[in-house]
């Protein structure tokens, strides 16, 4: 008589459903292909990278790429690294980049929610926890929006945490190279390198700081005339990536520049602000680390990086979704439905914006159109308040005795 086979495992059963998310993109991707539907501009310049290094080309230009489908218009504003990085793009097909990006991101997706999960002491074990929480991400508004335009700030954020809370947590001698790839793609992951240092991981943050280096290296010998127009007028063009005012520039820059209606000392009075806010910061990284809560001393850094970007696009803030994971996981139910309904509701989708409609916001629609800037500071200020107090509290305890 023949033996049953034992049922699968409920773990290998919710990572199939959460990748059939990511399939699930995938046909919609060829759909919109085989459609001609205009979707996924930023993917697109990721493509046209990678084809204008492949022709030799010039990178940064004031024109559009030559290798951009005719509805895009946008410039590329990543390093001069992140083009051969790109080159597995340029072998798909103009119009399904957007699925490939897109099935790609849902992956990382769900490997973030379960790397969190397992970081915070509680690995999701019940079948239908992986595919319910990746299909429930996509209500937020930075996860949605990443999506749409074809970006890949959940890649990015799936390498950081793998090389953060994964790699670096086993020792591995790998930690900090996929940091060091991230940064040579996207600057803003730079943050991540001193969060290694003061997280006692010298080693790691050299590994990632190498990486980074030597990709941006190559470069010079492979375009050095792109590489070093990169690096002495593109990488401070604030032109390249949009206007800093409107409101989907939530970042302390953006915030600025919207209040003080563009004045040439924005960007000095928002470093200002950071530098501030950076004392407090580093403060609970280092508390959280040692506290043995790297999730949450990493999502300070995540979260920080955020402001102190002169431009953090409102999509750049999917590490709500650890954040919420994080949250859950340790059942914070007031402050999780709270983050939760802040990124799901959009609500700076129906701020007034455009043109110079932000300089004309007054007191109520500043509050809701600065809205992910002000609950991050307002977080990151609170728990260091917390901490001090839980620390001062201890203390006395122990002079009590």
């Amino acid at each position: 008589m023949l033996k049953s086979r034992p049922a699968a495992e409920p773990r290998v059963v919710g990572i199939a459903l959460a990748g059939a998310l990511a399939l699930a993109m995938l046909v919609l991707g060829v759909v919109a292909w085989l459609g001609e539907w205009h979707l996924g501009a930023d993917s697109a310049v990721y493509r046209a990278g990678a084809l204008t290094l492949l022709k030799g080309e010039p990178l940064y230009t004031r024109e559009a790429l030559t290798t951009l489908p005719p509805w895009v218009l946008l410039p590329f504003t990543y390093t001069p690294a992140a083009a051969p990085l790109f080159l597995p793009l340029a072998i798909v097909p103009a119009g399904l980049t957007w699925g490939v990006v897109g099935a790609l991101s849902l992956v990382c997706l769900s490997v973030v929610i379960s790397a969190v999960a397992r970081a915070c002491g509680a690995p999701i074990t019940r079948w239908w926890v992986l595919p319910l929480a990746t299909a429930g991400a996509l209500a937020l508004e930075p996860v949605w929006k990443t999506l749409f335009l074809g970006q890949i700030n959940l890649i990015l954020m799936a390498l950081i945490v793998l090389d953060v809370l994964v790699l670096s947590a086993r020792g591995s001698r790998w930690a900090g190279v996929l940091i060091g790839i991230s940064a040579a793609i996207k600057l803003t992951p730079l943050i991540f390198v001193p969060h290694l240092l003061f997280t006692g991981r010298w080693k790691d943050a050299l590994r990632a700081l190498g990486t980074f280096v030597v990709l941006e290296a190559v470069m010079f010998a492979v375009i050095p005339g792109d590489a070093v127009r990169f690096w002495t007028e593109s990488a401070t063009d604030p032109s390249r990536v949009g206007s800093v005012h409107w409101i989907f520039n939530q970042s302390l820059n953006g915030l600025v520049n919207r209040a003080s209606e563009l004045a040439p000392w924005s960007l000095t009075v928002a470093i200002a602000i950071a530098a501030v806010l950076a004392v407090p910061a580093v403060w609970l990284v280092v508390r959280l680390h040692r506290s043995g809560d790297p999730v949450g001393a990493l999502l300070v850094t995540a979260f920080y990086g955020l402001l102190l970007s002169p431009v953090s696009w409102s999509h750049h803030w999917v590490w709500t979704v650890p954040l919420l994971v994080l949250l859950v996981v340790r059942r914070s139910w007031v402050p999780a439905a709270g983050a939760a309904a802040l990124f799901v509701s959009g609500v700076i989708m129906f701020v007034p914006n455009g043109g110079d409609t932000e300089f004309g916001w007054g007191l109520g629609w500043s509050l809701l159109g600065n809205v992910y800037v002000l609950a991050a500071a307002t977080a990151i200020t609170g728990l260091a308040v917390r901490e001090l107090r839980r620390g001062s509290a201890q203390v006395v305890a122990v002079a009590a005795k």
